[in-house]
């Protein structure tokens, strides 16, 4: 990718952004982050920086803050943006939906404000699978109908439809909405990875804290699905992967916008997760069956046949390299960023 400005990613010392601005400085583009540090840690960037040996500006902001945005616009030479920056955990969704109102929609409206005062209107949004509801068919491609079940879903599905709008308006606009399912795995070295707060929702980050002593055992909710050995099929892709097709769908911006999935094609049952989990930790990770959860669908993963016709990608890694690449990070960072701690 030529270097062709400064891309500003926002939540870019997280778990999906801090690995998507080592992709873009490895391919020799520029990179800005603006984050809060609200659910992310400094050290990331920091680590970024120690990776690549490129100096990443951070400036530490709230995108609903209009007047800080312009300021940052301001001092860098930004050509792109990739919207990160957003809450993200379901369940609390539904407990405080009008922080999830505020953060998500109103600060991609403050962004989008701010970019268009700059005169900048190229655009990769982070969006997810949750736009998606509970799909009748596996796999999902992008034509399957839209819905969600939770405050954290339909903000997404706002912004998709804000941003359909905006490009609608004026076709000087550049925007890419990218859904993913679920991302796993960490960036090679083992300096880079996912560190929730709490106790993790996803399934491989509780796989592997089971792994490191801070669970007891892993909780499969339910193994009496029509699936090949009776548990969940989701799709899992590869956080370096899902970088990648962020790079990938920057130089692929065109007038308009469009939705693509990123995913590998391909879905993994639960207990084939954690038995990739216990192959790369060496030995096995305890499990519980349990009863199924609510509202819990037996399979769905991504059809990823347009990001290959698209931005000329696709996912290359596999279940034992994502479980692998997952364990290097949680071992050598037993605690996460715990050396520099979250911001609250």
């Amino acid at each position: 990718m030529p270097d062709d400005g400064a891309v500003l990613l926002t939540g870019g010392a997280g778990y999906i952004g801090s690995h998507t601005a080592v992709a873009l400085l490895e391919a020799g583009r520029e990179v800005v982050v603006v984050d809060d540090l609200s659910n992310s840690s400094p050290v990331a960037v920091e680590r970024v920086r120690e990776l690549t040996g490129a100096d990443v500006g951070l400036h530490v902001v709230d995108v609903c803050d209009g007047a800080a945005l312009d300021a940052v616009f301001a001092a860098h030479r930004i050509t792109a943006v990739v919207h990160f920056a957003g809450l993200k955990a379901v369940g609390e969704s539904v407990a405080q939906p009008l922080r999830y109102y505020a953060v998500n929609v109103a600060g991609t409206l403050s962004l989008l404000q701010a970019m268009d005062v700059a005169g900048l209107r190229r655009l990769v949004f982070s969006s997810s699978c949750t736009v998606y509801g509970s799909p009748g068919q596996a796999p999902v491609d992008e034509s399957a109908p839209r819905g969600a079940a939770s405050p954290y879903g339909r903000s997404k599905l706002m912004i998709e439809d804000i941003l359909r709008d905006v490009a609608a308006s004026d076709d000087r606009w550049e925007v890419m909405l990218l859904r993913y399912f679920n991302p796993v795995g960490a960036h090679g070295s083992g300096m880079i990875g996912e560190d929730p707060a709490g106790i993790p929702n996803n399934l491989m980050p509780y796989v592997m804290q089971v792994a490191a002593g801070h669970h007891p055992f892993v909780r499969v909710f339910g193994d009496d699905y029509e699936t090949r050995d009776g548990t969940g099929i989701r799709d899992y892709i590869h956080v370096v992967d899902l970088a990648l097709g962020h790079c990938a769908a920057l130089a692929s911006l065109a007038p308009g916008c469009d939705a693509v999935n990123l995913g590998t094609g391909r879905g993994h049952t639960v207990l084939e997760v954690i038995d990739a989990a216990s192959r790369a930790v060496g030995r096995e990770i305890p499990r519980q069956v349990v009863g199924r959860r609510p509202g819990d669908i037996a399979v769905t993963w991504a059809d990823p046949a347009k990001a290959g016709r698209v931005l000329g990608w696709r996912a290359v890694r596999g279940l034992d390299e994502m479980a692998a690449d997952h364990w290097r990070w949680q071992s050598k960072n037993p605690g996460g960023y715990e050396a520099q701690p979250r911001t609250t």
